[in-house]
Parts: C-alpha cells; structure tokens; sequence
C-alpha cells in the first residue's frame, strides 16, 4: 500500500515488433490517451522494426525520493529476436505524478513529452501556464490517471519579428509561420516583473492579419507599455503550442524619474543628502552611473516596478554642483539626467524646516522643494520658497498606486485584456479606491478611468449587469462629492475637459444596462437613475425625480411610436447628475452670450435604446421645477469648442406650462438637459459688439493723433510745473490706453476658448495696461488735489514725477502679478472662450476694485474743483461772473469726467442682475470712445496747444472771436488763487 502522497511513474517502452500485432489490452482508449502514437499498432510492420509503443506502466515508491535508477532512460539487455514475438530494447520515463493530501494527483510530463490537447482541455493545470514553458507540461487529476504524456513531433511553425529592439513610436510585427493546421490561435503578452500574460485583440493599437500559413500581429506606437515577452498559442498535430519572443523597447527621458529634479541644501544644517535615479523595469539591460563620484556612494535598491540608483553624498560639496545620472544600453545613446545641486551660503534667504504634508529642509529663496511621495503613491511633491522665504502652497502630484494601475488595466481599447471580464472587475475596484483619492492626480486618474471604461463598452458593444452599473453609480456619486474648490478645480487646470468627458463616459456606460436586470432604479445624493423595459404598447413615457425643486420629464406616445411600430421592445433609461453642472466648462453656444448664466444645480439624462439600437431623436417634455422668467433650455453639446463641449440651446424652447406657473422645457432629441438662468440678461449682441469694436478703433486712431500733436507741442505746453505735471500724466495715460486698447481689440479676433500662452500674455497685458491707464488718472487727479488745497505750497519736480511713476505703473503690475499668481494655479484666471478675466472668480475683482476706488477718488477730487470754482462767483459776484463761473463748472465736467474715468463708474451697473441693455450701451459707447474724448477735451482744446499748433502751421494768427470751451488745472487754480485772495480781502474788511 502506498502512502497517500507517494508517487509514481508512467513509462514509455520502445519494442522490436516482429509481424502484426494489435494493440494489447491494457493500452488506453485513443481518447484518453490522445495523439497519433497510439494509432501505430494498427498498421501493417515489418519484420525487424523498432517502433515506439506507448503502454500504461504504474511504479509506486513508498516514500517522495525517486530511485535514482529513474533519473535517466531505462535500457534493458536485448533479447533474442526467434524466442519471442517481440523484443523490449529499452524504457523511457513520460509522467511522474504526485498524490497530495487532498487525494488530487499532479502528473508532470518530462523532457521531451507533453499532455495532449483533449486531455488539457478537460483539466486543471498544477500552477499557472505562465510559470512554465509547456502549455500542458502538468495537470490535476481529481480520479485515477489513465492516461500519460506523449512524445512530442517536432515544432509545427516558427515565430519570427522585424527587430527585437523597437524604438518608441515604431510598429512591431510578429509573424507566425505554420506548417500543419493549426486551431485556437492566441496572443499574449507578459511586461517585464509581471507574473500573469494578458491577451492581445483587435485594438486601436492591435491589429492580426492572416493568409496562407501565417499570421502577422501588429503593434502600432511602441512604447514601454508594450514592451516585454509575446506568446503564440495555438492548437497543431493534437498538441498545444506556445512560441515565444522577447521585445525590447528602450526608455525615453519622460520615464526615468529623478527625485530630486534640483536641490539647494544647507551644509550647516546638513552634512550629506541622497540622489535617486529610478527606472521601470524592463528586458532591456541599463548599467547606471553616477558621476561625480567623489565623496558618495552609490547603491542599488530595487523595488516590484522600478530599479533605482541611489548616490549618497557623504560629504557636502564646498560649491554648486552638478550631478549626473548616466545610464547606458549596448547599442544605444546613453541618457542623461543631471540634477543641479545649490549651496546656501551665509546671507541668503532661506524658508526654514517646515513639516507641513511632508518634511520639507532648508530651502533657498527663489528655488523649488521636492520630495517623495508617501507609500503607495507615486510622483512628487513640491513647495516653492518664495524670493522673500516664505513657504508657497505644496504643490502635490502623488497619485494612488492602487487608482493608478486600474487606470493602465482600463486601456482595453487599445487590445490588452479581455474587455467583457476585466470591465465589471475594474468597476468594482473602482468603486472601493475611489474613498482614498485625495488629489487632483487621483481624480484625473479616476476619470480617464471611466472614461476609458465607456469606449471599451461602446466599442465592443458589451452589457452592464446590475452589480456593475451599481459599482459605477456609487463611483459617480463618490466623484461627484470631492472637494469642489480644491480637487476639481486643479484637475481642470491640468484637462479642463474632464468634466464633459465625464458626462459623456457616464451617459454612455448606463445605457448599456442588460435588458434581463431592467426595470433598475439607483438613488443617491448625487445622483438618481431609472431604466425601464416596456412592451410595444407603450403609450407614453413619464418619469419624475424626487429633488428639490422636483423633477418630472414625458416623453409623448407620437414620438414613441415609430420605434414600437415593427413590435420592438424599448429600454428607456433616465438619469440625474447634481453638482454636475457646476463641474463643466462654461462655454455657451450661438444665441447663448458668454458667461452670463447660472445653471440650476442638476443635468437630466435621458436615452432610449431599442433592438439594441440608440436613438437620439424623439420629443421630450421636462420641468425643471422653476419659474424664472428668463430660463434657457440647454443641453450639453460635445460636439461644439472644438469637442470641448458646451450649452446649446438648438432643438429646444421653453413654454409656459399649462395650468401651472411652472416654464416647460420642450426639445426634439435625447442627450444631456439642464436650464441655464439669467444671471446678467444681456446676452450676447452683434450690435453692442460692433460698437464696441469702432469705439475702440477710433479710440486708437485718436490717442496716435494726440501722440503726434504732443510730439510737436511738448516743449511750448510744458514750461511750468503744473502744467508739466498734468500734460505728464496725460501723455503717459495716453501711452497705457493705446496698449490697453490695442491688445484688447485683438484678443476679441482670437479662436474662441483659445487658452494658449499668447490668451495668457494677451490676458495679463490687458489688465495691466487699463489698470496703469486708471492709475495715471489717480495720479493726475492727486496732483491736482494738491494744488487746490494747498495753494501756496511748491512741490519737487523730480519728486513728484518719480512717485508718479511708481503709482502709474508698479501698483498695477502688482494687482496684476498678485492676480496671475493666486489665480492661474487655480483655473481661475481666463474667461472660458476669452482672452480675458475670468467673471466667475476672484480674478475679474482684482480689476473691478481697484477702478471703483479709483473713480470714488477722482469723483471727490471733480467734486473738490466743482466747489472751488463756484464758491466765490456764486455766493457775492454779479451776474456775468455767475455766468462764467457756471460755463467753468460746465468745463470742467466737461474735460475732468473722461480724464479722470469716472465713465468706468458706470460699469457697476452692468454687473447687476436684471439690468436692461441701457447701461450696457452707454458704459460701452463711453469707454470705448474714450480715447476719442481725452483727444479733444484733454489735448486739443488746451489753450496753449492751441497756439503752439497755430504757430506752427500759420504765420499769422486769426483773432480769437470765440469762446474756448478748454479748461485745465492752470485756470482751475488761478480760480481757487482768486477766491482765496477774495476771501481774505472779506475778512479783512
């Protein structure tokens, strides 16, 4: 009796057969058995031949040792060929089997044989095909083994490739020659420090192509993603086979991680510091390098996906040096990676230790901090210190190692994988990782996740049991829950076009709901799904949600018919997304103006499939529960910005309700609905825009007359300080507000939503240019300030200018810095579709604030110069003083008002809500002309300039018979001198 876990052998003997024999008795069934060896008894032998004779030989050993008799072939003494039939001339070993505890026998093949095909296919393999080189090298048998290995015939095909080293970008070719027929071809690819092969389909990236004995697989933009060993599997002669291929990719720059990328490092607080240069792993052999070497040791850690050098340096450098990671391939160009390393000298600015997130050292000014990201995380974290040393905000790119690999294992698209198992796996891992995203990298992950999810789907037409939509509705809601302000916004700063791709990944993934788990329902906080199944007589279509306000959309049994006519059944899913809305690009279509709408909180999705068909075309009534008389119904166009996507309100309308105070919103095809509600109701006007635009081209032309007239008249208008401060200030506002003017008439003639760096400059220069313009007014008006009240008192010529100059041009480059700085890293910065402020923000009050103060402070100054010109000639002097002192007044407001800007004053009312198109009109007309206005209250109607061009361009000069309607801080004064020289003669009397 041998004991449970004993083994035993199975053994092949070769025989001298003498005439015709049949198979003997204890030979196994072919079936069992298998192949073509066991078919050789039957034919007709001659005298004397040796042939191969399979026979069912059971050894048991009653313990695990195998004799060591058995570690090679057996041979017997031959016989005499006249004492018997048959001569037994030698044993082979074929099968050796092991019986575990469980009862289960393991028979392994030996060198040389293997199971066949139909004894494969009908068991389990002892360890995972990939452990092994024989596709059927060892089996489980749950029962006692009747059968044993075969011989195998020599290989059937060849697997041959263009270049075992494929540049990145370049396209593998891998063909199969076969010379027998061969059946159930796979492919399979295992990555360098991956255990499991994954199967290769057609893809975007995968292509097969077949013709008489062979095939060719194709891999489109090799990459390190491709790269590794690639297995043919395939059914020939009643075996299965497996030929193989090791493909070689070398890394780019991008996949070779330097932490740090640059260090600045204090030796007095730090007498070493480490250096890490760290690759995937790869079939490719890299020999790394550091250099210098001198002081350091450089050691090898290796890690499940990567490889990394790590030099310590030991002892501080005495100045900056700079470090270089070399590594080196046979036959390739090295790569390099240097990493600056800056020395703190005594007397520079420093941010200090700090432990905020991670431990950040000593830190240069003006430099950046990296370090690692935490366990299970990849990529970096950085801080800047700030030119003043103060810590910046921690800038983290970690993304979750777990949400990261979903992500890879999600490209099935590309021809990886088996897409109708791997995608309710991946949904339901998703669903578990998404708890620990906690940056804007997680998110971005996560949705590239999804996304990908829903082009395998609609790619490969596949169906969505209930588990898995569940797992991807709980996925949604989670997403839709994170940090608005933080994760969402910094994601969109990185694709702004995550959250339309989002949308559309979601309303594609939930129409494809098996119709065997329908009727299906999902409520949660943030999102709420109904799918229905219904006969071909269907009437019509209701559904309502229970939100605040509630929901309820119809669709009319006329639109519904055309698809039920031929009797197929419909599945109507209707779903909502709240806090959705909020998460997409503000972009508006035609008809829709620019960022003037506030959606209502929520998007309606609704899609009817039938026969399996999506149809996009049907009548649909919804309510959206609100009464704002100024609703829009929209639905999200992915098409519109270039895929971008936007709110397009073509196909729709609204309607009064009946009997309901409640606005219907009534469109003519399927998608994503929401309403957009006036937040400023002036939409966009072509004629609003066509004054804007001749306002500002006059304004140029203008302000470049006005250029030219103080280029002839500079000298003569400027002989005395007030009249050099005023015509200073003048001039340089002038220089600003052609810029302005300039750069914002040709930011409007840029591609919508054109968010390049030349938006950005095009952005900053604007703001800068109108804020400078705004200051100079300040600057002018403050000067005049001064000399109203204070009559007597003589100001510094270099003085004032120098604080002029520092008022009209650094305050606004700070207010526009500051503004680009907070927020730009935010995607707070642009207006969507404009180059300019975004009105959404922070950003557009930056502006705002500024000009408001600015107006509020010119308008007391306007008003100061009002009072000193009345007070006197109004109070006790005769009527024709009174006369001059009104038409002084009238002057003043006259030149004063668009100097000093107080037309921008009018802007408040156009950020008002409800506001007609008045304001809107008037704030254009006046500000758009204004260089217009500046030109001929400003610089022509100056008396001096007058007589300066006059004598100029004329040698005799007309008599004056008219009454100058110039007016400017000289005569204002004169006035205030007079009135305070009449005052004291009154008190003196």
């Amino acid at each position: 009796m041998a004991c449970p876990a004993a083994p035993w052998l199975l053994l092949v003997m070769p025989l001298a057969l003498l005439g015709s024999l049949v198979a003997p008795a204890f030979q196994p069934e072919q079936g069992q058995a298998g192949g073509e060896s066991g078919q050789q008894l039957d034919q007709e032998i001659g005298a004397g031949e040796s042939v191969l004779v399979s026979a069912y030989v059971h050894l048991e050993f009653s313990d695990k040792t195998w004799p060591p008799m058995f570690s090679r072939n057996l041979t017997l003494l031959p016989a005499s060929a006249s004492s018997s039939l048959k001569t037994l001339i030698g044993l082979s070993l074929t099968t050796e089997c092991n019986v575990n505890h469980t009862g289960y026998s393991h028979c392994s093949c030996l060198s040389g044989y293997q199971w066949n095909a139909s004894v494969c296919s009908h068991h389990l393999l002892c360890h995972p095909q990939h452990q092994s080189h024989q596709p059927c090298g060892c089996l489980v048998f749950s029962h006692p083994v009747s059968g044993y290995c075969q011989l195998l015939p020599p290989v059937p095909g060849n697997l041959r490739l263009n270049s075992h080293l494929q540049m990145p970008g370049d396209t593998l070719n891998l063909t199969l020659r076969i010379s027998q027929e061969a059946t159930n071809l796979t492919w399979f690819l295992r990555r360098p420090g991956k255990p499991t092969p994954i199967l290769l389909q057609k893809g975007t990236q995968v292509s097969l192509t077949s013709s008489q004995g062979q095939v060719v697989l194709s891999i489109s933009h090799m990459s390190q993603y491709w790269a590794g060993e690639y297995m043919s599997c395939f059914e020939a002669q009643g075996f299965r086979w497996e030929l193989r291929q090791v493909v070689k990719v070398p890394l780019q720059q991008k996949e070779v991680a330097r932490i740090p990328e640059k260090l600045s490092i204090s030796c007095a607080t730090s007498s070493g510091f480490q250096l890490s240069c760290c690759i995937p792993r790869t079939h490719l052999a890299y020999t790394a390098a550091w250099s210098p070497e001198e002081g350091s040791q450089a050691s090898l850690l290796t890690t499940s996906g990567s490889q990394c050098l790590v030099l310590a340096i030991q002892r501080c450098p005495a100045a900056d040096t700079t470090y270089t990671c070399v590594l080196q391939s046979q036959d390739l160009d090295p790569l390099r990676f240097p990493v600056p390393v800056t020395i703190i000298q005594d007397g520079d600015t420093t941010c200090p230790e700090n432990f905020s997130v991670v431990a950040w050292n000593v830190t240069k000014a003006g430099h950046v901090a990296e370090a690692p990201c935490p366990m299970n995380k990849m990529g970096v974290v950085k801080r800047p210190c700030r030119p003043d040393g103060i810590w910046g905000p921690v800038q983290t790119d970690c993304t979750d190692l777990g949400i990261l690999a979903l992500c890879i294992k999600a490209k099935l698209q590309a021809g990886q994988g088996r897409p109708a198992e791997e995608v309710p796996q991946i949904l339901a891992q998703l669903q578990r990782r998404v708890g620990v995203a906690s940056s804007p990298s997680d998110l971005v992950a996560l949705l590239s996740t999804v996304k990908s999810l829903s082009e395998v789907v609609a790619e490969d037409r596949m169906h969505l049991d209930r588990s898995a939509l569940e797992d991807l509705l709980t996925t949604t809601d989670n997403i839709l829950d994170m940090n608005i302000s933080s994760l969402w916004t910094q994601a969109q700063v990185q694709k702004p076009t995550e959250g339309s791709h989002f949308l559309l990944a979601v309303e594609t993934l939930v129409r494809s709901l098996s119709p065997e788990d329908q009727p299906f329902s999902f409520n949660s906080s943030n999102v709420l799904l109904q799918s229905q199944f219904f006969e071909p007589t269907l009437p019509q279509y209701r559904i309502s949600f229970p939100t605040q306000p509630p929901v309820w959309a119809e669709i009319p049994s006329h639109s519904l018919a055309p698809l039920v006519h031929n009797g197929t059944n419909i599945s109507i899913t209707s779903l909502v997304l709240q806090k959705l809305d909020h998460l997409l690009p503000s972009n508006y279509g035609q008809g829709l103006g620019d960022s003037f709408y506030a959606t209502d909180g929520l998007v309606l999705v609704i899609s009817i499939t039938a026969g399996g068909q999506a149809f996009t075309q049907a009548e649909v009534i919804m309510d959206f529960g609100d009464t704002d008389d100024f609703l829009h119904c929209v639905f999200w166009d992915h098409k519109l910005f270039g895929g971008e996507g936007g709110w397009s309100g073509e196909g729709c309308r609204a309607d009064a309700a009946i009997a309901s105070p409640a606005t219907w919103c009534i469109c003519q095809h399927l998608t994503a609905f929401s309403i957009l509600m006036s937040r400023q109701t002036v939409p966009e006007n072509p004629v609003l825009d066509l004054l804007s635009q001749v306002g500002l081209g006059s304004s140029i032309l203008a302000l470049l007359v006005c250029l030219g007239v103080y280029r002839l008249v500079w000298r003569v208008v400027v002989r005395n300080k007030v009249a050099f401060f005023r015509h200073a200030a003048l001039l340089n506002m002038v220089i600003c507000l052609l810029a302005a003017d300039t750069i914002f008439l040709g930011a409007s003639f840029l591609p919508s939503g054109y968010l390049s760096p030349l938006c950005l400059a095009t952005t900053f220069l604007t703001h800068f240019f109108y804020l400078a313009t705004l200051f100079w007014m300040l600057a002018q008006a403050l000067v005049l300030a001064h000399q109203l009240l204070f009559v007597f008192h003589q100001l510094s010529k270099h003085r004032v200018l120098s604080l002029m100059v520092i008022l009209g041009y650094l305050c606004p480059l700070v207010f526009a810095s500051v503004t680009l700085g907070l927020y730009l890293p935010q995607g707070q910065y642009l207006r969507e579709g404009k180059c300019w402020l975004d009105g959404k923000g922070g950003a557009f009050y930056t502006f705002v604030g500024p000009v408001l103060a600015i107006v509020g402070v010119n308008g007391l100054v306007l008003a100061t110069a009002v009072l000193k010109l009345l007070r006197p000639s109004l109070s006790e002097g005769p009527p024709v003083e009174k006369r001059q002192a009104l038409l002084g007044v009238i002057k003043a407001l006259l030149i004063l008002t668009p100097i000093f800007g107080l037309t921008w004053g009018l802007g408040l009312a156009t950020l008002l809500e409800e506001v007609s198109t008045v304001p809107h009109y008037i704030f254009t007309a006046l500000n758009s002309f204004q260089g217009v206005f500046i030109l001929l209250f400003g610089c022509l109607t100056d008396k001096k300039v007058q007589e300066a061009l006059r004598k100029r361009f004329s040698s005799n000069q007309p008599p004056n018979s008219t009454i100058s309607l110039a007016i400017n801080e000289t005569y204002i004064l004169e006035q205030s001198k007079r009135s305070e020289a009449s005052h004291e003669e009154r008190m003196t009397d």
